[in-house]
């Protein structure tokens, strides 16, 4: 098995470039960083140093054994913080999974307090939900962020936040000939891009057409909230689509909300678990004032 005593001699001469001097630093016999550094490339059959004048230069497998080793090196550390173990200051990392085709200007306004803070890591892996959840279980995430409202049984209880409800809008480039038109009109005779009919957004979408009894004319079926924002600002017709995804381009000018659908909104969630050792940088998130469903 490998020796953790040898790696971590090995990492610290690596890092400070000089034998004499890591061994002065850290107060160890020069000759047992030697006896552990050669048997550490004993056991892994490569030269992990070699000497350029008084220099330790890392060779290629030196470079690959430093990943590791920071790695390893870093994740003991920070496990050591988790349990209180240490006192100095530790890695500071919020890990975080999104829905893939979840709004980019949510999530970046959602993760605005973990980004600002002085230290603070944020890691974002974005995947389908089922993958998510899967992460979240086996700790390798913190929160997952959704706009979809996960299933629960009586072996995995989620704790669900709600973050946030966002209106869904017509929204399209700006015509003043729209300003005075009926929804009903608009929504009859407008050429119409909408998400994907899996999403909730086109249910409640279907269910209003239904009740206003209208067949509307739909061009385009978008299953990606970024690309939807991009045919939103290329289309001459008018998207179904949340304002908080185009804040920019309304902000600016180049889109407009001609209308807001009734009844129909996003609602946005931030999924977690209950844990013994919940990571503390989830307060940034998530404000002591969410009610959890």
């Amino acid at each position: 098995m490998l020796n953790f005593h040898h790696l971590r001699y090995f990492w610290i001469v690596a890092h400070e470039g000089n034998l004499t001097r890591a061994a002065r630093k850290h107060n160890i016999a020069q000759s047992a960083l030697s006896m552990q550094i050669n048997a550490l490339e004993a056991y892994l059959g490569q030269p992990l140093f070699e000497r350029v004048g008084r220099r330790l230069v890392l060779t290629e497998a030196g470079y690959i054994a430093l990943d590791f080793a920071d790695a390893i090196f870093a994740k003991g550390d920070e496990l050591q913080g988790t349990f209180g173990r240490l006192e100095a200051p530790q890695r500071k990392v919020l890990r975080v999974g999104a829905l893939a085709n979840l709004s980019r200007n949510f999530q970046i306004r959602f993760l605005r307090s973990a980004l600002a803070e002085p230290g603070v890591e944020v890691i974002i892996r974005s995947g389908g939900l089922d993958e998510l959840l899967e992460g979240l279980a086996g700790y390798a995430l913190d929160v997952v962020l959704s706009n979809i409202f996960p299933l629960r049984d009586q072996t995995t209880r989620w704790v669900v936040h709600v973050i946030n409800n966002q209106p869904v809008s017509l929204i399209g480039q700006p015509h003043p000939e729209r300003n005075h038109v009926a929804l009903e009109v608009l929504l009859r005779d407008e050429m119409l891009v909408v998400p994907a009919p899996e999403s909730s957004i086109r249910i409640g979408f279907d269910a209003l057409m239904n009740r206003l009894d209208i067949q509307p004319q739909i061009i385009a079926e978008v299953d990606d909230m970024a690309m939807l924002r991009l045919v939103a600002r290329e289309h001459t017709g008018l998207a179904v689509i949340p304002a908080i995804v185009v804040k920019d381009e309304l902000d600016s000018g180049v889109l407009v909300e001609v209308a807001q659908l009734p009844g129909l909104a996003e609602t946005f969630f931030a999924i977690t678990l209950p844990r013994s050792f919940p990571n503390p940088l989830l307060r940034l998130v998530l404000p002591s004032d969410l009610s959890p469903r």
